[in-house]
């Protein structure tokens, strides 16, 4: 006895393939080579009876399992999870009165798992929370950015005097004139804060 999924099933004969894939480049002299080996799925194919008066019920439900592509596990001989049936044969004889022979062909499945998670919803408070009606709100006010200042370049005038005059740096006089130090010309307004 054996159970796929949960139909139990007799068992006659049990087969376990494993295999490979190697890849092959062939050469102008000798063996060719090969680079590449890649595991395929295991396959089981299984030589079942299923006798019984309920012997229809539980056919049906094995199809029901291949039509929908159902990963179940096979507990026989040897036990495999998260395989699909891929082919299931039926053999009507007179042998078998009480239900009939079929070949079942199950593969092993590998399921890849996804490191995204979807955040659980958010909950929504089941009471509101009570509202402060009539009252005035405090305003804030709203601080404005200084205005820049200007100074109009006259001979003589330099970034380090002018950063000792109006107080800002250097580096911040470049950045907001993009005149080089050497040559700023005489008559541009500047800005210096």
């Amino acid at each position: 006895m054996a159970k796929l999924g949960d139909v139990i099933i007799h068992v006659e004969k049990e087969n376990l393939q494993s295999s490979v894939n190697a890849t092959e480049y062939g050469v102008e002299q000798g063996e060719p080579f090969t680079d590449h080996i890649e595991k395929k799925p295991d396959i089981v194919s299984l030589s079942v009876y299923l006798i019984g008066e309920d012997h229809k019920t539980r056919m049906e439900k094995l199809k029901g399992y291949q039509r929908i592509g159902k990963l179940v596990k096979y507990v026989g001989r040897s036990a495999v999870d998260n395989v699909v049936i891929l082919d299931i044969s039926r053999d009507y004889t007179a042998e078998i009165m009480n239900g009939v022979a079929v070949s079942v062909v199950l593969r092993k499945v590998r399921i890849a798992k996804s490191p995204w998670v979807k955040a659980p919803p958010k909950k929504k408070p089941s009471v509101k929370p009570p509202t402060k009606g009539g009252e005035k709100k405090p305003t804030q006010k709203k601080t404005r950015p200084s205005p820049a200042t200007y100074h109009t370049v006259k001979p003589g005038d330099t970034y380090w005097g002018l950063s000792k005059r109006y107080g800002s740096s250097i580096q911040q006089l470049r950045t907001w004139n993009k005149y080089p130090d050497r040559s700023i010309p005489i008559n541009v307004k500047l800005r210096v804060k």
